[in-house]
Formats: C-alpha cells, structure tokens, sequence
C-alpha cells in the first residue's frame, strides 16, 4: 500500500497531518456554504422570481439532484486516474464558484439558469468525492485517527449548511435572490483563496500521478469532456421528458450491473452482495422523502406556514421560508452525538441494533414526520405553526442518521473490497434516481395556476398523507424482511469466519 502520510521535514507525523487537515475542512466548510445556500434559496427563486409554475420546478430540481449525485462517479474516476485528485477538486469548486455566479445573473435568463445548474452539477461531481480522499489519505494507515477526522469533517457539512441555510434566504427576502446566490460565490471563492495559501501543507497527500506533469493534451481532453458532460446537463434538466428517459435507463444499467456482477461474484461473496444489494435500496428510500425538503415542505412553508415563532402570544423570531431547510442540519448536529453516546452503550451491554433494525426504526420516524405535517394541514384553517416544522424537521432528521446515513457503513460492512469503489459509484447513482422520484412526488401537491394560496392546505395535506401511507407499507415490508436480513446475515458472517486466516 502507498503511504500518503510521510510527515514534512523537521515537522512531527500529527502537526503535519492537522494542518493538512484544516486546508482540506476549510475548502469543504466554504463548498457546503455555498452548496446549501444556494440550495435554500433556488426553489423559491424558480417560482416567486422566474414564474416557474411548481410541476416544471419540481421535475427540474429532480433532475438536477439527480445529476449532483450522479456526477461523482466521473469525478471519482477523473481524480484517481486521468489528472490527480487534488487538481480535479479545485476544478470542481472553480466550477461551482461560476454556477452560483451565473445563478446571480440568470433573473432575466432560463438558458443562463440551466447553464448554471449544469455547471453546479459538474462542480460537485468533481469536487465531492475527491475533497473525501483527500482526507482518507491524510489519515491513512491511522483508522482511530481517520473516524475523528470524518466526524469533524462531517460537523464541517452542517456547519457550514446551517450557516448559508440561514442567510442566504434572509438575503433573498432582503436584498433579492442574485445577492444570495452571489454570496455563495463569494464564499467559495474565499475558500479557494485559502486553499491555494495554504496549498503547501497538502504536499504528504500528492499521489505518484500528482507528481507527474500532465500533459496539456490531457488537460483539454478533459476540458472537452466537462464541457460536453455539462452541456447534456442542461439538456437533461431543460426536458421532463429526457430526464425521465435517463433515469429509466440509469436505473435499469445498474440492476443489469448488479445482476451480472452477482452471477460472476465467487460464492463467498454472495451472501455480503445479497445484503449490500437490500440494505442499500432500503435506505435509498429516504431520498424520496428527503427530496420534499427542498420542493413540496419548501413551499408548503411558503404559502401556509407562519414564520413567527411565538410563545405565549409573544414572538420570538422569524424565520422565511427558505430558512426552514436549516433545521434539517440543525437537528443532524443536535440528534447525532445523542446516537452515539446510545450506540455505544447498547455496545457495552451486547444489544448492538442490526442495520435493519435501525432501518425500520427510521421509517417508523418518517411516517410521524409526514403524519404530524399531514394533521396539522387538516387540522389548520389559516396559517400552520412553524413549531410543526421544528416537530416534524426532527423526525425527519432522526430518520436520515437511522437509514440514509448507514449508506456508507453498508458498503464498508458488507461489499467485498475489490467491488468497494463500484458499489460506492452505484450508490450515488441509486441515491440521485431516488432523489427524482421523490421530486416527481411532489407534484401530487403543485398548485394550479388558478388556485388561491389559501387553498394549499389540502393539496399538501393529501401529499403528506400520502408520503405518510408510503413509510408505513415501507415499515411493514422492512418488518417481514427482517428475518431474511438475518439470515444473510448470519450467512455473510459464517463464510467471513472460514475465510479468516485467525
């Protein structure tokens, strides 16, 4: 195995690795800032500004959370073989600091607003899973090191989520959407400027192919490529039609991939695959319902929930509609050290919850979330209480750490390590296809043009009674799949046993 980790000269192994570190969270914090800000503030821009009507809005973020998922598998590639991870990072950010600017400029322009989300697309498929390896490899060889750094590094995403979550809608409602977006740029630009100060600490993380000089004709080979790749972005999201037909076809290449990767997979790797196969798809399902955050609740909160907090008759702040995306990282950074300090003490006492445990426990929480936001659109004549977003926001939340975010710790847990990097890829993609279902959802509450506001109420409460339905028959599946989950379970960990050299 190469090592990435040789300390600098005259520096010891952790005070190199720490400021190595800091450059990499500094450009990640600065990313997501600019990520979710842009993130809380597009849906309302699309049909409050552009006059987007809620169908082509919804359709159109599916397609585009859809790609920002997608994308990571060519950026994975670009970064390990083709031009070096640390140089396909900074492309991608350069390229997300040009889509938000172009987000600013697009108030008069739908080509320049496909344009830039195509290019935000790219950018985070470039950007996200090479800025991850580089912390891998900063920490490499030191595991207890490395589950430090990723807890810090994933406190970074929520850091910076909640912060631009919470102002760049306040922007928007003060000062217009092309100063929001704007603000994304600026702040992932500061990021990079950062990054290229400080690039030298990053030096014990150059990969032999980081070493080298790359050719130009590479370079404008790639060049070329990303031009093409987010030029078919923004025809996949300027067509309904097209981008039902890709994510059709994504969804059937990846079962025939895994289908055939099975039948070729020696017997001793089955039972893992079987599992990984399941488990991934059951938690993939929460990306349908993550997916009404940034569509149906976004605009729920818009037209039929107050955004006066009260106690008492007395206010005690206010928040717009975009700004309730916020809670989402909010509660992730609240719940989260909460699970472990549980996790940890189930551990000591020998009752460690399976996967598939937690996994059902999750949808039992989605179902309360999309229950208390369903009853409280029924239940409501005028406005709904922002205190039922808090509720039903942290049983969402909640529900993400038990299914979603186990993603990752599936396929570490049951992949082989020679497919590891392919089932990751697939991951994503399973994860981006989700995430357009959950959009095309959505539109079982857009509004008609001739509708009055007040009248949102019961089209979002039949979608969040529907979404609610969908957890439980998800709840009841899960249920009478458990027995199967075990038993592969068993199967996985008996072959796992045999093949162990102790």
């Amino acid at each position: 195995m190469t090592s990435y980790s040789t300390p600098a000269s005259g520096q010891p192994l952790a005070t190199t690795r720490r400021r190595a570190f800091t450059v990499v969270l500094a450009i990640e914090l600065w990313e997501r800032f600019g990520y979710y800000g842009m993130q809380a503030v597009l849906t309302l821009f699309m049909v409050q500004q552009l006059r987007m009507a809620d169908t082509t809005a919804n359709l159109m973020l599916g397609a585009f959370s859809a790609l920002t998922y997608i994308t990571p598998v060519l950026g994975g590639v670009l970064g390990d073989r083709f031009l070096g991870t640390r140089r396909t990072m900074v492309m991608g950010a350069i390229s997300l600091a040009i889509g938000y600017a172009c987000l600013a400029a697009s108030l008069t322009s739908p080509t320049l607003l496909l344009l830039a989300m195509a290019l935000i697309s790219t950018g985070n498929g470039l950007f996200k899973p090479n800025a991850g390896n580089l912390v891998r490899r900063i920490y490499e060889g030191d595991n207890a090191a490395l589950d430090a750094a990723f807890t810090l590094y994933y406190m970074s995403v929520n850091v910076g989520s909640t912060v631009s979550m919470l102002l760049t809608p306040w922007l928007q409602v003060h000062y217009g959407a092309p100063v929001a977006f704007a603000t994304c740029s600026v702040g992932l630009v500061i990021g990079l400027l950062y990054y290229v100060w400080r690039s030298g600490w990053l030096a014990q993380t150059a990969s032999p192919l980081e070493k080298e000089r790359v050719p130009a004709s590479r370079f404008a080979l790639v060049g070329l490529g990303l031009l093409a790749l987010t030029v078919f972005n923004a025809w996949i999201m300027s067509s309904d039609g097209l981008a039902r037909i890709c994510i059709f076809a994504a969804a059937v290449l990846l079962f025939l991939s895994w289908v055939v990767l099975y039948v070729r997979a020696p017997g001793e790797e089955r039972p893992g695959l079987r599992l990984t196969y399941m488990l991934c798809l059951q938690g993939t399902i929460y990306l349908v319902f993550y997916q009404q955050m940034i569509t149906s609740l976004t605009l729920f909160a818009l037209r039929d929930v107050s955004g006066d907090f009260s106690i008492g008759g007395v206010t005690l702040f206010h928040m717009s509609a975009g700004q309730f995306q916020a809670l989402n990282p909010i509660w992730i950074m609240a719940i989260s050290p909460l699970l472990a300090i549980l996790y940890n003490r189930l551990g000591a006492q020998g009752r460690d919850l399976s996967l598939a445990r937690k996994m059902l426990i999750g949808y039992v929480m989605v179902a309360m979330a999309f229950a208390v936001w369903w009853l409280s659109a029924v239940g409501t004549t005028g406005l709904v209480s922002p205190w039922i977003m808090v509720a039903g926001y942290g049983l969402l939340s909640f529900a993400e750490l038990l299914t979603n975010g186990l993603g990752l710790a599936i396929v570490a847990r049951y992949t082989p390590a020679r497919l590891s990097g392919f089932m990751m890829g697939a991951l994503y993609l399973l994860w981006g296809i989700a995430m357009y279902v959950g959009s095309v959802i959505a539109n079982r509450a857009a509004m008609p043009a001739d509708m009055a506001a007040s009248a949102g109420n019961a089209l979002y409460a039949s979608l969040f009674r529907t979404l609610c339905e969908v957890a439980v028959v998800v709840v009841v599946i899960l249920a009478c799949l458990k027995p199967l989950t075990r038993r592969w379970d068993r199967e996985h960990i008996t072959v796992n046993r045999k093949l162990s050299p102790n």
